[in-house]
């Protein structure tokens, strides 16, 4: 009889050396409480020992927690409604007043930090909420990052992964995009032909300056035509001074044929003398 009672003692003690006994990861850290009262600060990690049935237990991980916001139906400062999603990163740096100054302290984040993300988008138009992520992402950490202060939390980033935007207003930034490249377009051709007409207008300069020069031209595109080996050349000849060569030679003819007829006008006149000398 007696050593059945010290088998019983041996597996009870036994059993209580197994429930005062908790190991604590190197990621966590052990809370401890005595008939409800904190018993100092944080435990761990490694070995820490509990008196049974009268201190409980609570494990906090220290490790960076994502937490995602879900999207929020939020209307911009411009009277712009949006759905914009987010995605949070914080870690605890306090285990003992994460667990005994807030009950959650992923919900009452994720609450937060809905509410606030609709704050500060509300407080900036459509434009700025798509071309200035970087400086309200930063406002949100900042707000999130005070308020969650008092609960031994430190929010590390808080990013806006997604934004939704009503049709119709998608199709009037796209006619935007398409009328912005339009005007780009425009621009640039139009630079392009004052830059052509101030090269072609250096090179007129140069070619009257140097008659030989517009020769030259004309025969390297004769060159650049033969290359193709077309059965019909087209040579390029200077209007103006073609103008002028017909215009010479114009002057030339009327030249020629006036003095012709002056020739044959003469000869008649001393054809006529010779045949009245003949009469007498």
């Amino acid at each position: 009889m007696l050593t059945w009672w010290l088998v019983g003692i041996g597996v009870l003690i036994l059993v209580l050396a197994a429930m005062s006994v908790r190991i604590v990861r190197e990621y966590e850290r052990c809370i401890i409480f005595r008939l409800g009262k904190l018993r100092g600060g944080a435990h761990g990690p490694g070995l820490v020992l509990v008196i049974p049935l009268i201190e409980t237990t609570k494990r906090v991980s220290m490790r960076i927690v994502t937490m995602p916001i879900q999207s929020q139906g939020i209307i911009t400062q411009d009277n712009v409604s949006v759905d914009i999603a987010a995605v949070a990163y914080y870690r605890i740096v306090d285990a003992v007043r994460s667990v005994v100054a807030i009950e959650s302290v992923g919900a009452a984040i994720n609450q937060i930090a809905q509410t606030t993300l609709r704050s500060v988008i509300g407080r900036h138009t459509l434009d700025d909420s798509l071309s200035k992520t970087e400086a309200i992402n930063d406002d949100l950490r900042r707000i999130l990052d005070i308020q969650t202060e008092d609960w031994g939390v430190a929010v590390t980033i808080v990013e806006m992964r997604d934004i939704a935007l009503p049709d119709t207003m998608r199709r009037a930034m796209a006619k935007q995009a398409e009328a912005e490249r339009e005007k780009r377009a425009k621009i640039i051709a139009a630079q392009g032909e004052a830059l052509a007409a101030g090269k072609l207008a250096e090179a007129s300069d140069v070619m009257m300056a140097h008659p030989l020069a517009l020769q030259l031209r004309n025969l390297q595109t004769l060159v650049e035509v033969a290359v193709d080996k077309n059965s019909t050349v087209v040579f390029p000849a200077p209007l103006m001074s073609t103008i002028q060569e017909l215009g010479a030679f114009l002057a030339k003819e009327d030249s020629s044929a006036a003095k012709a007829r002056e020739q044959a006008e003469a000869r008649r006149e001393s054809v006529a003398i010779d045949k009245s000398d003949e009469s007498l």
